[in-house]
């Protein structure tokens, strides 16, 4: 007996659930040159057949997995920085405190974005505007919160928000690079402290 259309597309949503949660965690944990499409089945028991009918290649589904991570990104920044009972400088912190807890949860592995990015960036155009992107859009949601700061006077009046935004990402990516090395919170956590000491001084 086959099954019905409606539950036949809520088991194809569920294996293609399964194949990006899986994807995730080994591009962070192996890259993207070192996860190969037969170790995604063997860790999701998924037949090749199933792969194919929801991803183009490798390519596409890593992108998919990128979109995936990003899902998540955008709905912390939505609950965080929505927060109109906290400071805007203290919902941009929180945010970024929070990323640092999913990182510990991870065993530190880092940023999936900073990840690929070191990895592609060099040889693949379509990852290296994709991942730009992402931070980009990052960066950009963390600027409009710092506007709010500065129009609220926690800022110097000179601020330029936006800037102010792409350098914290830019920072804090670098400092998930040696958070990934030590296996430690401290490069993430000074980085948090140093930024705000110096873009909101006394």
């Amino acid at each position: 007996m086959t099954r019905p259309i409606g539950l036949q597309g809520e088991v194809a949503h569920a294996t293609k659930v399964r194949l990006l949660e899986a994807g995730l965690n080994l591009l962070l944990k192996r890259g993207y040159a070192d996860t190969g499409v037969q170790d995604l089945l063997d860790a999701t028991k998924v037949p090749k057949g199933s792969f194919y009918h929801h991803f183009k290649s490798k390519e596409d589904f890593a992108i998919q997995v990128i979109d995936r991570y990003m899902d998540a990104v955008h709905a912390a920044l939505d609950a965080i920085l929505a927060d109109t009972d906290r400071p805007p400088l203290d919902r941009v912190r929180g945010f970024f405190e929070a990323v640092r807890e999913s990182y510990a949860s991870a065993g530190y592995l880092g940023c999936l974005l900073g990840q690929l990015g070191q990895e592609l960036s060099g040889v693949s155009p379509v990852f290296r505007a994709k991942i730009e992107g992402c931070l980009h859009a990052i960066a950009s949601r963390i600027g409009i919160c710092l506007a709010e700061a500065a129009r609220q006077g926690d800022l110097p009046r000179d601020t330029d928000p936006r800037q102010l935004g792409e350098i914290l990402v830019n920072c804090w990516e670098g400092a998930a690079l040696r958070s990934r090395l030590l296996r430690s919170p401290a490069p993430l956590q000074a980085v948090l402290d140093f930024y705000f000491r110096v873009a909101s001084p006394a």
